[in-house]
């Protein structure tokens, strides 16, 4: 990933046009997201008082779409006046009249950037004036900021801001709680409402941890703060409704309880292994039926790992959950078209579904993996690392997700796929991922991970220019990726680590050819959801 390339910013230009070509139809951009029909075999175990229940987590989950309008934009039906039915649509997609997938560019004649702190904060605040405000409130994640009558600025509880909303969204939980058979969703369903009154989610956040046996699952409330681009404080309402796929889950089990033999393989020295891995945490599947607000905006979701409170995580630890049904949508639609377009057609073959899931799943399992602590004094890894915590952080579980799928594939863990189909499937992931997000962490995550393989062997270009994968140099590359990874970490180098992605964190000349090309033959850069249940 290195140095054929440009610098980031100057990259990111040449990018967006690869991406998408500003002079494109609006129709065409909204067709690069395909349509998924969303729902799941699963509903047909369910009871007539389980789909009474999703009725009225749905009607909950409309109510988290208009509040995240209100959060990301302001007023949606300012978007109803737009003459042109492709530009409005796509505005439903982004909700609001940035491209979310173009570093929220605006689409909509009359509209410029979009505010850092999207409508969490008064566009005119400035920096100087956040600093001066003293109001131990105002970093609250469950708090946004407006403007006194006095001009001044003032902190207002999302439960005073959105009561009529919210008022509306308790009625809706505590029906489903009185119907429901399931005694932890039940629980769940009363904390969360005693939440949504107080913006305290600790006590719902432990009952979503011991809710183990229900068949339906919402993740619902103010949870992500990626909206807010200005302090990364507020959080977003969203809601995802979720079946448990049983079966599947089973056979996810027992990789919990094998956290610490497998922070024990990792490709580093002992002394990076220390930490210990907890084991109560929740690894399991779900078909998920229902998006709304911050989840369903622009690319979307496939793996959830939560809840974010460090108080919870160390109490309960975490829960881990892959979404199988949008998984396949991004394969079939996404994944799939890609490899075939890139990858040597002998090497095809092993672009697989199963081999997608595992390393999403593994994916998420890295988080729990690695260094946590530096072993020279710098304190956490997050501290260390400053502004470049995250980019190495979705690294490492990017590539410590592949190590540990191919490791378990050896010890006969992982039936069904092959190492070939893991590591073809994961490149060819590479390749999607950057289509949405190139300037991000994930982004640039992503980047250094294409060019440390291909600049070690991993992947070369045949005569045609497509892809041919040298599978014994790819598991050499996976082991030292990782391990540069983890020592980077360990030691806290956070100048060794802008330095490289600075210089790593590039799209080649020869990649941007390959996006190009893919996108010249019309494949999604992502979904959009038709919940048809």
């Amino acid at each position: 990933m290195r140095k054929y390339m440009i610098a980031l910013g100057a990259t990111v230009a040449a990018m967006s046009s690869c991406s998408h070509d500003s002079g494109m139809e609006m129709q065409d951009r909204v067709d690069e997201y395909a349509v998924v029909e969303v729902s799941s075999p699963l509903m047909d175990g369910l009871s007539a008082k389980d789909r009474q229940v999703l009725n009225l987590l749905r009607e909950a989950g409309k109510v988290m779409d208009k509040l995240f309008w209100k959060q990301t934009f302001g007023d949606r039906h300012e978007m109803d006046v737009i003459d042109d039915q492709a530009m409005k649509d796509f505005a439903m997609i982004n909700y609001g009249p940035w491209d979310r997938l173009e570093d929220n560019e605006p689409f909509v004649p009359g509209y410029g950037e979009k505010p850092l702190g999207a409508n969490y904060y008064p566009a005119d605040m400035t920096a100087d004036e956040w600093e001066a405000f003293d109001d131990p409130d105002k970093d609250s994640p469950y708090t946004v900021i407006r403007r006194g009558e006095d001009g001044k600025l003032k902190c207002i509880w999302y439960r005073d801001e959105y009561r009529e909303e919210i008022d509306l969204v308790c009625r809706y939980l505590e029906e489903a709680a009185a119907i429901t058979e399931n005694e932890g969703l039940r629980n769940y369903l009363t904390k969360r409402v005693e939440a949504f009154r107080t913006d305290d989610y600790f006590e719902s956040d432990l009952a979503w941890m011991d809710m183990k046996d229900s068949k339906i699952d919402v993740v619902i409330g103010p949870i992500e703060n990626y909206d807010d681009k200005l302090n990364e404080l507020k959080t977003s309402y969203e809601c995802f409704i979720l079946l448990k796929d049983e079966k599947r889950s089973a056979e996810l089990a027992k990789f919990v309880s094998m956290l610490p033999a497998l922070q024990k393989m990792l490709p580093c020295p002992d002394e990076y292994k220390t930490f210990v891995p907890g084991t109560s945490s929740d690894l399991n599947v779900y078909d998920a039926i229902y998006y709304a607000g911050d989840c369903n905006c622009g690319s979307k979701t496939i793996a959830i790992n939560l809840p974010n409170d460090d108080r919870v995580q160390a109490l309960k630890g975490a829960r881990r959950l892959q979404l199988h049904n949008s998984m396949d949508a991004k394969f079939g639609k996404i994944l799939l078209p890609i490899g075939k377009l890139l990858m040597e057609p002998d090497q095809q073959k092993h672009l697989r579904s199963e081999a997608f899931f595992w390393n999403v799943t593994f994916h998420e399992v890295a988080h729990g993996l690695g260094v946590k602590q530096t072993v020279n004094g710098k304190g956490s890894v997050d501290e260390a690392m400053g502004a470049e915590k995250t980019t190495w952080e979705e690294a490492k579980a990017d590539i410590l997700g592949l190590f540990m799928v191919c490791r378990l594939i050896d010890m006969g863990e992982i039936p069904l796929i092959s190492k070939e189909d893991a590591i073809t499937t994961f490149i060819a992931g590479l390749v999607r991922s950057v289509r949405f997000g190139y300037a991000s962490s994930h982004g640039k995550a992503n980047m250094m991970c294409y060019n440390f393989l291909k600049e070690n062997g991993a992947f070369s270009r045949n005569k045609d220019g497509q892809y041919h994968i040298e599978f014994e140099k790819s598991l050499e590359a996976i082991d030292a990726w990782a391990a540069l990874i983890i020592r980077t970490q360990a030691t806290g180098d956070l100048e060794f680590a802008r330095a490289f992605s600075r210089e790593h964190a590039v799209i080649t000349e020869a990649l941007s050819a390959d996006i190009a090309n893919v996108n010249a033959h019309g494949i999604p850069r992502d979904i959009k959801f038709d919940f048809v249940w």
